[in-house]
């Protein structure tokens, strides 16, 4: 287990808010080091839609987190909510059945909690 655990929650939209957040991971990461420091990325609400698997204005980001082993866990619920299918999002990304649950099961876990 690594020295620390972070979930960041992101359920924005807008292309910028996605990009601040991926920007806020890859700054903790060159912070604390990658190799100290387990990191997810719950995606919930409209949010989702910056994670289907065409190409877009944060894809070079999103690709810079995968590269560091950060997991991206996307909610089922949103998904539906959003018209959207498994199939339709990053294969990388890991489908979790719903996004407030999976913050709860992490907190419950003693990971920290940033919500930018």
């Amino acid at each position: 287990m690594k020295q620390y655990q972070v979930i960041f929650h992101l359920d924005e939209e807008p292309l910028e808010k996605v990009a601040f957040v991926l920007n806020n991971i890859l700054n903790l990461l060159a912070d604390l080091g990658a190799e100290n420091v387990d990191v997810e990325l719950l995606v919930n609400g409209p949010a989702v839609k910056a994670f289907t698997s065409k190409e877009s204005p944060v894809s070079e980001l999103i690709s810079k987190i995968l590269d560091q082993d950060v997991v991206i866990a996307l909610c089922n619920n949103a998904l539906v909510g959003n018209g959207l299918v498994p199939a339709d999002m990053l294969p990388k990304a890991k489908i979790v059945p719903s996004g407030v649950g999976e913050l709860v099961k992490k907190q419950a876990e003693g990971w920290a909690y940033i919500r930018p």
